[in-house]
């Protein structure tokens, strides 16, 4: 694993309970209507692998119309609160593991979502995480990601940015702990040169405070 995705384990461990929270900023809700309703549909009757589910705030979403969700995550904190969730019996099933090294469930999933994920991976390895998430989907899957746009005023400043362009934001949790997390807020024409590298059909759609694209793997 990654040694970032280390640091971003233990900052989500100790964030777990208070998380959600950043779903309740009242500038954000007409986009997080839309998205519920977008995200609800687009994995009707699919197979889907949910990557990094944190506390599963969108799993019941997804589950809504999928025939099942196999939800993983890498700390049992996130999943002890995504496993009370109001969820469909028998859909969903919650595995701790890494987005880095998924596991073989031995089926192959015909779909994958991962919320805030992308912009928590460095951009120098971007290109072989998502080579390696669209070889554990069934040929010709359908792929999302959901992620932050940069919005002055609503997201919490960049604080630096390396060699290799990634940037970080400094947060501080409800314990008073300060804790520098990667945060990389990529150009649409970077999500779809990246999405076309590992599949077809890519498109992005640009919401004041997200962005959602959308591809398929390869055939």
């Amino acid at each position: 694993m990654p040694e970032s995705a280390d640091n971003l384990a233990a900052y989500y461990a100790r964030r777990a309970s208070e998380y959600e929270r950043i779903y309740a900023r009242p500038e954000r809700q007409a986009d997080l209507s839309a998205l519920r309703e977008r995200i609800g549909g687009m994995f009707a009757g699919r197979s889907v692998l949910e990557l990094a589910c944190g506390t599963g705030w969108w799993t019941p979403v997804i589950a809504q119309g999928a025939a099942r969700v196999t939800a993983l995550d890498l700390n049992e904190e996130v999943l002890a609160i995504a496993r009370a969730k109001d969820l469909p019996a028998g859909k969903v099933e919650f595995v701790r593991g890494s987005a880095f090294e998924i596991p073989d469930f031995g089926r192959r999933h015909d779909a994958l979502f991962a919320g805030f994920w992308w912009s928590h991976v460095r951009l120098e390895e971007l290109d072989a995480f998502l080579g390696s998430a669209v070889a554990a989907l069934a040929p010709g899957a359908l792929v999302a990601f959901l992620d932050n746009r940069y919005v002055e005023g609503s997201s919490t400043p960049v604080s630096r940015r390396d060699a290799q362009g990634n940037s970080y934001q400094l947060r501080k949790l409800a314990d008073g702990s300060s804790h520098e997390v990667l945060k990389n807020f990529p150009h649409p024409g970077e999500l779809i040169a990246r999405a076309s590298r590992r599949g077809v059909d890519a498109g992005v759609e640009l919401l004041q405070h997200y962005w959602l694209l959308r591809f398929r793997g390869p055939g």
